[in-house]
């Protein structure tokens, strides 16, 4: 199935990474604003399988506030909520940046993420 760069956006910032692999370059930079930075499909694939696998040992609440599409950016605003047992254990607000090249794949993302202070 072909989906469509505001598609493959909101998959990739909701974790469902295993449905996104496929669209990502070679040449594919994730850049973390302020934690770490990706450089290639390979280490940006790892990391994706890592975060999946924290997702798998939680419940997950990803929600999208909003989504801005122009020729080869997308952009996802949105929060995620994790709990375990009930429990809040964290809650992020965040901004995705994605860039697509010609071939309908991502080059490059910015995430910006803000963890809620716990009272």
């Amino acid at each position: 199935m072909i989906h469509s760069k505001k598609e493959i956006a909101k998959l990739f910032s909701n974790g469902k990474f295993d449905k996104t692999i496929d669209y990502l370059s070679e040449e594919i930079v994730w850049n973390i604003i302020g934690e770490n930075i990706f450089d290639g499909k390979k280490a940006v694939t790892k990391n994706c399988e890592q975060i999946g696998e924290y997702f798998k040992s939680m419940q997950t609440d990803f929600k999208t506030d909003k989504i801005i599409v122009s020729d080869n950016k997308v952009i996802i605003i949105g929060t995620a909520e994790f709990k375990q047992d009930g429990k809040r254990l964290n809650f992020i607000s965040a901004c995705d940046i994605y860039e697509f090249n010609d071939q309908n794949m991502i080059d490059k993302i910015s995430s910006y993420c803000i963890t809620e202070k716990s009272e």
